[in-house]
């Protein structure tokens, strides 16, 4: 259904990385859930009317809130592909995650209500009446549920959206909910025994769990998360594929939401080479990244001594002596200074953070290593970093 739709009202459907057409997908997913979950809702709210069974009822009003979500979500999409303004210049994308998170918060917040209810329940318990009319209606339910977490978690995979794959993460708690509902019903029924409540315990759990996992992923973009080690090899592919950059360093991503990132880096070149010729690469190379990445690219020009004999040797001797120290050692920004009475070696080291070494500690066993390779008339000065992404 939802395919046929996709066909029929979105023009530029595979263009994801479109603003405006993640947008449409994101409203008619949106409008779809929240359709979807109505029915359900009356459907469920029914069943537990007639059964008297506080499981399918709360099922049935998790099914509403799920309806709120949908609706917070087509709400997100439409603010999220606001354009630019004066007071938000990086436009308003992370509205989106924080759409997800407000369906996270929703989530937890009926798993609460849920388990003090079925408490309630396990401590007054009443008789349930199951019949065929509440067991079919929860089957429909459950595969109405496995469909809405398949096109959620595709559709928000395809266009990398946080708060669609939130939504099937909380479609797919809902199956096991109403699952274990439809269980404990039928169960209730054969033996007569009073598992309504305990199973809306369950519920409960099953929901509180559902809504933690997907409040983390809608988090992490919002504290500022690193970048995924695909993207990060697809910057360096478009930006060394130029022949005249060396290397690259100090990567950073700035994710402002969905088709609105912002990278900068700094891109080595050689020290001898023509300077305005070298700025027509380094501009070259950000409009590639912008057309490639759908980003801004802004790229820091950092001159290196690829023609020294004297310099590329002493480079190399420091290469290897970090990485005999530890191979996810990364080194950048190397000069050499050379004075009367001894020699400065001045470099930027990369390390992971928490890494198992002090900064003091590792700059001293650099500086024992030089010494005992080079020399007591050689010195280090390094500055230390910490990766903005994960190295492997």
């Amino acid at each position: 259904m939802v395919t046929i739709l996709i066909n029929l009202l979105i023009k530029e459907k595979e263009n994801v990385k479109n603003p405006k057409v993640r947008q449409q997908y994101g409203m008619l997913c949106g409008i779809v859930g929240i359709v979807l979950n109505i029915f359900l809702f009356l459907g469920k709210f029914l069943a537990g009317t007639i059964s008297h069974s506080i499981s399918i009822t709360a099922d049935a009003v998790n099914n509403l809130s799920d309806a709120g979500s949908s609706c917070v979500t087509l709400v997100g999409f439409k603010m999220a592909g606001a354009k630019p303004d004066i007071g938000h210049p990086f436009g308003h994308g992370r509205m989106e995650y924080i759409a997800g998170l407000i369906v996270s918060g929703a989530i937890l917040l009926m798993a609460v209500e849920l388990v003090k209810t079925s408490v309630s329940k396990i401590l007054h318990p009443q008789p349930v009446q199951f019949g065929m009319l509440s067991g079919v209606i929860l089957v429909i339910s459950i595969l109405v549920k496995i469909y809405m977490a398949y096109y959620n978690y595709r559709i928000g995979k395809r266009v990398d959206s946080a708060a669609m794959r939130a939504t099937a993460t909380d479609s797919l708690s809902d199956v096991c909910a109403t699952t274990t509902v439809l269980l404990s019903s039928i169960v209730g029924e054969i033996t007569g025994l009073k598992v309504d409540g305990y199973c809306g315990v369950l519920v409960g759990i099953f929901i509180f769990y559902a809504g933690i996992s997907a409040a983390k992923e809608t988090l992490d973009p919002l504290l500022g998360q690193a970048p995924e080690a695909t993207l990060v090899h697809q910057i360096e592919e478009i930006v060394l594929s130029q022949e005249e950059i060396c290397g690259i360093h100090d990567l950073l991503v700035h994710d402002y939401g969905p088709g609105r990132m912002m990278i900068s880096l700094h891109a080595e070149v050689p020290a001898e080479g023509n300077i305005l010729e070298l700025h027509d690469v380094i501009d070259n190379t950000e409009m590639e990244l912008r057309r490639k990445l759908n980003c801004d690219a802004v790229i820091h020009m950092d001159p290196v001594v690829t023609e020294d004999k004297h310099i590329l040797s002493l480079k190399k001797n420091l290469e290897e002596i970090v990485k005999k120290i530890d191979p996810v050692i990364s080194m950048h920004d190397f000069r050499v200074v050379i004075g009367p009475t001894h020699t400065n070696l001045i470099f930027d080291i990369v390390i992971p953070y928490e890494y198992r070494m002090s900064d003091e500690e590792l700059i001293q066993q650099i500086q024992d290593h030089v010494k005992r390779k080079l020399g007591d008339d050689h010195f280090v000065v390094i500055q230390v970093d910490k990766a903005y992404y994960r190295q492997e």
